[in-house]
């Protein structure tokens, strides 16, 4: 990688962290804080957040029947999701102590939080775990094939992709075969 692109990077990298500042100062505004993990809002707000609260029979009743009849497809796949979590913590703990590297940790990506809002219904609730979890487990399953894939083939695409994680922009560029194995002992012990 040149200097010029390995410049943008870093710039890229800095407005992301100036970027995250300022949605903290923008946070810190709101009316709630985390204590052990539980997010609690002013009581003021609390109530505020209860009078916006749709009813259930109100959530269904304006909720299209296509898309109660097509929920339990929906649902279905927790299921999957469920199976793919547990092999992913099989995965993590063989991988990560035969081959001496750490994975990111599942809690920063599989994240509950959105039950707390006052202002949704128990069904917009299961609706927003089951989405927290989904999503989640997928960034994560993500992020786990990144870092596998760091270790194993850091070599960028030819051609362009929809999705790069983390680890990409440090990969050795196709084609970049001088001194190959030598690269690739550094970006692995780069990370250890």
């Amino acid at each position: 990688m040149n200097d010029t692109i390995r410049n943008m990077i870093d710039d890229i990298e800095a407005m992301k962290a100036k970027l995250g500042e300022e949605i903290e100062k923008q946070e810190a505004q709101a009316s709630y804080e985390i204590k052990n993990g539980y997010v609690r809002f002013e009581k003021e707000m609390f109530l505020k957040q209860k009078e916006n609260m749709k009813s259930l029979w109100e959530w269904f009743a304006e909720t299209p029947i296509l898309n109660l009849m097509s929920s339990p497809v929906v649902y279905m796949m927790v299921f999957p999701a469920m199976l793919l979590d547990m092999m992913l913590f099989v995965y993590t703990n063989v991988v990560s102590r035969v081959f001496k590297f750490n994975f990111p940790e599942r809690k920063l990506y599989v994240v509950f939080d959105r039950q707390y809002l006052g202002y949704l219904n128990s069904m917009e609730k299961l609706n927003c775990m089951y989405c927290a979890y989904f999503n989640g487990l997928m960034a994560y399953a993500a992020a786990i094939a990144g870092r596998t894939e760091f270790y194993f083939c850091p070599i960028k695409h030819a051609k362009k992709i929809a999705y790069k994680h983390e680890y990409y922009d440090a990969f050795l560029g196709y084609g970049d075969e001088e001194r190959y194995q030598e690269k690739l002992k550094k970006l692995r012990e780069s990370t250890l």
